[in-house]
């Protein structure tokens, strides 16, 4: 399905930038440095608080950090920094050999599936240097909601993989990735067997039968079109980038749409434009209302399907959610999910939700949490205080009454007033909750018709769920190290309602997901955990 990224990606991608834009060609060069420390910096937090099963002890040392490895090797850097966001590992030392490349590293470490993620790695430097080589000097601060989630450059603020967009070229990346700021047009396919639920919009059908969005890198790669790439002068691809004919039956699996040229009904050339967001799968419109689209390529860790199951109960959880949200002690928005369809395949399926920018008021702002670093106001003590305070207060009172939300950067927006200060939050893609039928017996609330992954009373996954996402990585990342999470959390916490959910966030290890150890560990399914370092285990609470 994909073309798979060489261990040189850093040479194939300047090769195809020097054809397709060589006007960036200098720029992505002087990037590449900065690029390869930033996912050295990734990789190295990663190695000092995953589990791996080849690193036998850890030593902390005046000089830095020693894993002492199963086979007798150290591999050596600086002290790591779990809550840091800044690149600031530029090399480590495996025995007497110094290395500043995150993809030679993980060769030269020759673990279980080293080759395969080293791979990811150069995949992720070279993407990262062609982000940074495509952005414009500063300009005006955003209005829209897309255009704050098209500063967000640098990709997840804690993964190696954090730019990792393997089976795209560098056209196809300057065309559909958010930071290049291009628009998008999304093809159309009718479904004559397709499910849905909530209400499908009619400029999204042709009689009884429903139009699917479909991105274009999906159109190509994934669905069985032509692919044809044209790059305008913004990096977009211009018109008749579908080409003719229809779509062959390859991902599908018998999914019920029609396999036709246009003259058969499949794909419809009278697609729409849409900005990228930082998900780069999901787009808003220019009238408002976003569109999730799958994209069957693997960003980060996973491959950005949507399931059939999250198609079967995305009107259930929407309801109940906006419900939830709607409690004076709960300060936080949900974008509803207007509709969602699928044609039986997680190949070919889309949710439409409300826009985020729906939830301000006049003069207010609705930022994403990834974005915040861009506004620098979370170099205030007192800014950052308040946001945390915020962030808990919501996060909190929804998991005491039975909701995980996974609150990470991407999912989790935040209003601010005409001054900048944090007022309410907003909260998007329900996919990923967790919903416990227990807690919210004991509150009185009423149980939504729900089974499946998305439902259970595990009180060990449902603090995973939130504290994993909401503390080690929104807090943590908006924070930018261990030192002003600690201050944050020391104004915060004493003034929070206790609760045992609030005991273990005091007195527990932090819950992270396993991000690296997951990508070396593909026949383990699901999610693997690591425990960082709490800051108020350190501190006088």
């Amino acid at each position: 399905m994909h073309r798979p990224p060489t261990p040189e990606a850093e040479v194939t991608l300047a090769e195809e930038l020097s054809v397709v834009r060589p006007g960036l060609s200098a720029s992505y060069a002087a990037a590449l440095p900065g690029a390869r420390a930033a996912v050295l910096t990734r990789l190295w937090r990663a190695l000092a608080y995953e589990p791996m099963p080849w690193v036998a002890r850890r030593e902390a040392g005046r000089d830095g950090l020693t894993l002492r490895l199963t086979d007798g090797r150290r591999l050596h850097g600086p002290r790591a920094d779990p809550y840091a966001t800044t690149a600031y590992v530029t090399e480590v030392r495996l025995d007497g050999t110094w290395h500043d490349r995150p993809d030679r590293l993980l060769t030269a470490l020759a673990v279980p599936h080293a080759a395969s993620f080293a791979a990811e790695l150069g995949n992720s430097v070279a993407s990262l240097a062609l982000s940074r080589a495509g952005q414009p000097a500063a300009d005006q601060e955003p209005v829209a909601g897309w255009e704050w989630e098209q500063r967000v450059v640098d990709g997840h603020p804690y993964h190696p993989n954090c730019r990792s967009r393997p089976g795209f070229s560098a056209a196809e990346q300057l065309a559909y990735g958010p930071e290049h700021r291009p628009l998008v047009e999304l093809g159309l396919v009718a479904s004559d067997d397709c499910l849905v639920t909530g209400e499908w919009p009619k400029w999204l059908r042709d009689g009884e039968r429903v139009l699917i969005p479909v991105h274009p890198w999906q159109t190509a790669h994934v669905l069985g079109g032509p692919g044809q790439e044209k790059t305008g002068a913004a990096g977009g691809l211009g018109e008749g980038s579908f080409g003719e004919g229809g779509f062959g039956t390859g991902g599908l699996g018998g999914g019920g749409f029609s396999k036709g040229g246009l003259d058969g009904g499949g794909l419809r050339q009278e697609g729409f434009v849409a900005h990228p967001l930082m998900s780069l799968r999901t787009l808003a419109l220019p009238d408002g209302p976003h569109v999730k689209t799958a994209l069957s390529a693997r960003l980060t860790s996973s491959v950005r399907d949507i399931s059939v199951y999250s198609i079967e109960t995305a009107a259930t959880v929407s309801a109940f959610m906006e419900a939830m949200a709607e409690r004076p002690d709960v300060p936080l928005h949900i974008t509803r999910t207007l509709g969602a369809a699928t044609a039986n395949s997680p190949d070919l399926a889309a949710v439409l939700r409300e826009s985020p920018d729906m939830y301000a008021n006049s003069g207010e702002r609705v930022v994403p949490v990834a974005a915040l670093a861009t506004t620098g106001l979370p170099q205030s003590p007192a800014w950052m205080a308040e946001f945390t305070r915020l962030a808990l207060t919501a996060g909190l009172r929804l998991l005491d009454l039975g909701v995980a939300l996974e609150a990470h950067g991407q999912n989790l927006l935040v209003v601010l007033s005409p001054t900048g200060t944090p007022l309410r939050l907003v909260y998007r893609d329900l996919a990923d909750i967790r919903i416990s039928p227990a807690r919210l017996a004991r509150h009185g609330i009423p149980v939504p018709d729900l089974a499946g992954r998305i439902v259970t009373d595990d009180v060990t996954t449902l603090r995973r769920k939130l504290f994993g996402a909401l503390v080690g990585g929104t807090l943590g990342a908006t924070a930018g190290s261990t030192a002003a999470l600690r201050e944050a959390l020391e104004t915060v916490v004493p003034d929070l309602p206790d609760s045992p959910d609030l005991a273990a966030l005091r007195n527990e290890p932090l819950p992270t997901k396993a991000l690296t150890l997951m990508r070396l560990s593909p026949e383990t399914p699901g999610d693997t955990w690591a425990q960082l370092p709490n800051p108020l285990l350190n501190s006088s609470l």
